[in-house]
């Protein structure tokens, strides 16, 4: 298998490709041994290796040459003379050459030169944030939006509140508390639906408190939301109130003169409504609006409520409801009259000017018959024990004035207290209260011989 040529060189230095030849020609002849074999694949495995370096190294040689053609200049000192160790580029031979980041990469490095940093703001979650150190921290309050279903059970309580104490202004720092959103004209629709199932001073209060949160917390479409909500409700609100189109529409004509509806709210309803009930309560509305025409307001469309009455007109109402009895005898409808009135501290006038009837009246009719309602009275409830004893003190206290007048006040206002006491009406200590002339008179002609008091 082996030359024995005398020129040829030693085994040792001999190169491969003359065992390959000899192997090639070993294997066409077919006497190839498994060793032989293996060696010749290792050879050949060797010789790939040997060559896939050359190329490599090529590739890194051409890629540090510059340009013109000139290799790169080196570090004279280095070993091997490779290039200085803080050079960035690849060393692997991937890549265009280009330092890594464009040079703004590497340990300790803040990046490129004329870089600028957004400011970063600090974050609670950082171990090491300290909240001392971050200057004056101002808290918000965040209010949810209330959901709508539980808008009635929030805005209820707020509304019979008021109509106890009557101050919009507490009802409006309430409303500033909540976060009504887009369900600001709720509040009006539940306001006036409450208004509706109460008494008139109830509703006198509630148009006064649309009026008052019109441009502060709602503005005029959101009451003509609400509005048009109730028109569209009155269906089912006439169910428990049969006269709520005519109240809607009273409240329509109020809320126009009072500037919380547009003048042009009527306008828009002209030829578009089908239920009878709205069309009702819109017409009470123009008829109002044409009749207070001259007015600015319409103050009294509800009348004046309660104790926001004047006391002379308090007076004249219970004149007139005592002179109104004595003529019908209707104790029911006094009654009525008398709770209309919503004046539950002033009764005592009205037992006052009973009283003062009874004395100024010819004959025991008008005695029986205000006994008879002043009877009705204290056994409802309607006045109490308190203004019972008020009205009766008035007039002890002014009865020598009364007598004045009446010579005969004195008897007639005893028999009556007498009568008063025997069915009920009055205490003893009232009856005993009762004021007398406080003189005797001596026997004189026709008295019979008797003393009397």
């Amino acid at each position: 298998m082996f030359s024995t040529d005398d020129n040829a060189a030693p085994p040792a230095t001999r190169p491969y490709s003359d065992d390959e030849d000899a192997l090639n020609e070993a294997e066409v002849n077919g006497n190839w041994t498994p060793q032989e074999k293996a060696l010749h694949e290792a050879r050949l495995k060797a010789k790939a290796k040997r060559r896939l370096r050359k190329s490599s190294s090529r590739n890194s040689t051409s890629e540090s040459f510059s340009e013109s053609g000139e290799p790169a200049a080196g570090d004279p000192h280095s070993p091997k003379g490779k290039v200085a160790t803080n050079d960035r580029k690849s060393r692997t031979g991937k890549g265009r050459g280009l330092p890594k980041k464009g040079g703004a990469g590497g340990k300790g490095v803040w990046g490129a030169a004329g870089m600028v940093y957004e400011i970063e703001e600090p974050d609670a979650r950082d171990p090491n944030y300290d909240e001392s150190a971050q200057g004056d921290t101002v808290y918000e309050t965040v209010v949810p939006e209330v959901d709508e279903r539980e808008l009635e059970k929030m805005v209820n309580p707020i509304v019979q509140e008021y109509f106890e104490h009557g101050d919009t202004k507490e009802v409006e720092m309430l409303l500033k508390e909540l976060n009504l959103g887009l369900h600001k004209f709720e509040f009006s629709s539940q306001a006036l639906s409450l208004s509706l199932e109460g008494k008139a001073s109830h509703r006198e209060l509630t148009s006064r408190l649309l009026s008052d949160l019109t441009g502060k917390l709602l503005s005029q479409s959101d009451m003509a939301r609400a509005f048009d909500k109730m028109l569209k409700e009155l269906p089912d609100l006439i169910l428990d109130t049969p006269e709520a189109p005519q109240m809607l529409g009273q409240f329509i004509a109020r809320a126009i003169a009072d500037h919380v509806l547009p003048m042009s709210f009527l306008d828009c309803y002209k030829g578009k409504v089908d239920c009878d009930h709205a069309r009702v309560a819109l017409d009470r509305a123009a008829v109002l609006l044409t009749m207070k025409r001259e007015m600015v307001r319409l103050d009294n469309v509800w009348g004046v409520g309660g104790g926001l009455r004047p006391v002379k007109h308090l007076v004249r109402e219970m004149n007139l409801l005592l002179k109104e009895y004595l003529v019908s005898g209707d104790v029911l409808e006094a009654e009525r009259c008398l709770r209309d009135l919503e004046v539950p501290h002033f009764h005592h006038e009205l037992v006052y000017e009973a009283v003062v009837m009874v004395l100024e009246s010819k004959g025991d009719t008008a005695s029986h018959v205000m006994i008879k309602l002043l009877q009705s009275f204290w056994k409802t409830g309607l006045i109490t024990v308190d203004q019972m004893n008020r009205g009766f003190q008035r007039v002890y206290d002014e009865l020598p004035e009364i007598s004045l007048d009446v010579p005969h006040a004195h008897s007639i206002m005893e028999s009556f207290v007498d009568l008063c006491y025997q069915e009920s009406v009055i205490t003893k200590q009232l009856r005993d209260a009762c004021p007398s002339r406080g003189r005797k008179r001596f026997v004189s002609e026709g008295d019979g011989g008797l003393i009397k008091n």
